[in-house]
């Protein structure tokens, strides 16, 4: 995934250190060797099989007939691109700006690592890989790991609870029922704390706003897909749940907690559509339906190590080439078609690389960018990417001295100015002995939390994050979590068991008129879904793949890059007529007996009359 490139400490600076006493050094990506060797000595010796579609591909002899493809960005998008040709027998090469995994990657702090222990690892912001998801949880079945029957996939694990962090009143806490899970234990504080929690914020919340609610949830889960895309569409949540008009709980649980801690939008602006479609994929995911896993899954080890390492490993296995460093400045047009690629190697020198089919798989704001006014004109829906916005997720890790004593799994400060989500990563690590492990020896644990609201002023400083220094950004959000998680006799968080902190790189310029962010999220404001591209362009040799491409899950997400990028390969399949078999794209769960009723609203919104359970 393109993105501000990684780089001597001379031109990428982060901050990292002891406790408050920060030095600024720069970073390097992990490198990657133990892994590769053992990833290759299993697929040595039979303990996993390739796809069917690998011998497929070959028997077709795409790769003998010259069809090279460059895959352009080796984010999530990218690498399932090549993934999947390369199964197919195409001969992919990818080109990458800066380090493979793009946004979901994880990389190390620079000089923590003492002992001969690895570097502290950090992230753009924790993953998060909930059962709704179902083409991406398939591609990690099929990338090796030593020891997994299912590949990467037996890497993730499932948290078994997760909590809503209120600021002055007991925290929320909830367990995320599903066959297997076993209970957290707690203790009678514990139990005590939990149920005041409930009784609070049902105390809270007034009855009529709880059945308003849940009144304009089955409006939502019965509308027909028409009224979605041109009603919900344009009408923003904050708005279709009638915030204004209700209490500060109401619009801080349902509302502003739901977008802009979950969909990274403002609630006064998030398109319903969009909000109203992820909420019923976690519902029935909840409820057993059509759900691939638990609600709520992660890696059980930092990303690179449990997928991102193995995957380039297992790509390479397959032939893919990597040219890592190598810039995107624009994709050459010409004559109906892509004649190439103008590129800036590690050198600084520019070439033009050629290839018979170009997969662009940049995030929007970078890809866009690559577009001249010849390839704009031959695809004119290019040209309405301009339109898709950005705004600012990123992630911050504290590392502690002691293990604090949180829920067992993600938090959410749903009263913070910030929008601070939360995870206590070691105790889902079970395979590392996270002080043995990394680091100094010192550090137990890494919170890692992700902003996701940059332009509200903070309670420490009374400014905005892109206002604040990174050092006041790392106070900052420590207040913040210690003010929703410190808050009622119960301290969780402790001053002296701060080890050090580590900010996303990629923000750059935070505390001066002009801040930048190398990785933007997407974001869907109304009417916004009506821009998004398709796979295919109307340029016979370019496809698109990132998560702004028009797929089924209407949200940023690696689901959604990964599903992009199997209609890519589709698409292109398609336009040379291969035999290969095409990559299966899984659409979000609609359950069958609520079918019934969204065809009952088609027939009512084409007569202009509003769905039947619409009480206004």
């Amino acid at each position: 995934m393109a993105g501000r490139p990684y780089a001597p400490a001379s031109d990428v600076t982060v901050t990292a250190g002891k406790g408050w006493g920060m030095h600024r050094t720069g970073t390097t990506r992990r490198s990657f060797v133990a892994g590769a060797a053992a990833v290759a000595g299993a697929a040595g010796a039979g303990s996993l099989t390739a796809s069917p579609s690998v011998a497929a591909g070959r028997e077709a002899g795409e790769a003998r007939a010259g069809r090279s493809v460059a895959v352009l960005g080796g984010g999530v998008a990218g690498l399932t691109a090549a993934h999947e040709l390369a199964e197919r027998g195409f001969e992919v090469t990818v080109y990458e700006r800066r380090a493979l995994g793009g946004k979901a990657r994880s990389f190390d702090v620079p000089g923590s690592a003492r002992g001969g222990r690895r570097p502290l690892p950090a992230e753009h912001g924790f993953r998060f890989i909930p059962g709704i998801y179902h083409n991406l949880p398939d591609t990690m079945r099929r990338i090796p790991f030593p020891g997994n029957a299912q590949g990467v996939f037996d890497n993730l694990v499932a948290p078994r609870e997760m909590m809503f962090a209120r600021t002055g009143r007991e925290d929320l806490r909830m367990p995320i029922p599903w066959p297997g899970h076993r209970p957290a234990r707690l203790t009678l504080d514990e139990i005590r704390r939990a149920l005041t929690g409930l009784v609070e914020t049902a105390a809270g919340l007034p009855p009529h706003e709880t059945a308003y609610f849940v009144n304009r949830a089955l409006v939502f889960l019965t509308s027909c897909d028409e009224r979605r895309d041109e009603v919900w569409e344009r009408t923003p949540w904050w708005d279709f749940t009638r915030a204004a008009q209700m209490s500060e709980a109401y619009r801080r649980i349902l509302a502003i907690g739901v977008t802009r801690n979950i969909v990274a939008t403002k609630a006064e602006e998030a398109s319903t559509r969009t909000v109203g479609t992820l909420g019923e994929a976690f519902v029935y995911n909840a409820l057993g339906r059509g759900a691939d896993g638990p609600p709520d899954r992660i890696l059980n080890a930092p990303t690179n190590e449990a997928w991102i390492d193995p995957w380039e490993a297992h790509l390479r296995s397959l032939g893919v080439e990597f040219r890592i460093g190598w810039t995107l400045h624009e994709v050459l047009y010409g004559d109906g078609r892509v004649t190439g690629a103008l590129v800036e190697d590690p050198g600084g020198v520019r070439r033009n690389v050629t290839a018979d089919h170009y997969v662009c798989a940049l995030p929007v704001e970078r890809a866009r960018r690559t577009w001249g006014a010849a390839l704009r004109a031959a695809d004119p829906r290019l040209a309405r990417c301009d339109r898709l916005r950005t705004d600012w997720m990123t992630g911050i890790q504290f590392y502690l001295t002691e293990r604090p004593p949180l829920v067992h799994g993600h938090l959410n400060c749903i009263d913070s100015p910030w929008s601070l989500t939360a995870i206590a990563q070691a105790e889902h690590w079970p395979d590392r002995d996270f002080p043995a492990d990394y680091g100094d020896g010192t550090a137990v644990d890494c919170l890692s939390v992700d902003i996701s609201e940059w332009d509200e002023p903070g309670i420490l400083y009374g400014r905005t994050a892109k206002q604040c220094t990174r050092e006041q950004v790392a106070r900052e959000v420590w207040a913040q979590l210690k003010a929703a998680l410190n808050d009622t006799g119960h301290q969780a968080l402790k001053d002296s068991a701060l080890h050090s902190w580590y900010l996303d790189p990629g923000v750059d310029g935070l505390g001066t008129p002009s801040p930048t962010n190398a990785d933007e999220l997407l974001i869907h404001p109304v009417g916004t879904f009506h821009h998004r591209p398709p796979a295919a362009t109307a340029i016979p040799n370019l496809y698109l793949a990132g998560d702004y491409v028009a797929v089924d899950i209407d949200l940023a997400t690696m689901e959604g890059a990964n599903a992009s990028a199997r209609q890519a390969v589709n698409a292109l399949l398609d336009r040379t007529g291969s035999a290969a078999p095409r990559c299966t794209v899984r659409r979000l769960f609609r359950a069958p007996e609520i079918e019934l009723l969204r065809r009952h609203d088609r027939t009512r919104y084409r007569l202009g009359l509003r769905n039947a359970l619409d009480l206004g």
